[in-house]
């Protein structure tokens, strides 16, 4: 194997899911310890809780749209058998 390189990359629906629960949990405790703190926080702390919380929802669409893909093919792949 001269100048080329393999590699190989698994990720289970588990695994994403459970990565994916992390981040909304530490989300929360960022949400709740803001809340706290009340006069205290900053206009730049709301402002990046904000921004966080935007990409924990894009995260969560696009895990959303890959199991759609999923669920997608199987059922093409399942019709296809049945129509032999």
């Amino acid at each position: 194997m001269t100048g080329k390189l393999t590699y190989k990359c698994t990720l289970s629906f588990t695994d994403l899911i459970e990565s994916y629960k992390k981040l909304q949990s530490k989300l929360v405790d960022q949400v709740k310890k803001l809340a706290s703190q009340g006069s205290q926080a900053t206009p730049g702390s709301f402002i990046l809780l904000q921004f966080q919380m935007s990409q924990v929802t894009q995260i969560g669409e696009s895990i959303s749209n890959l199991i759609s893909q999923v669920n997608s093919l199987i059922n093409k792949a399942v019709q296809n058998q049945q129509a032999r």
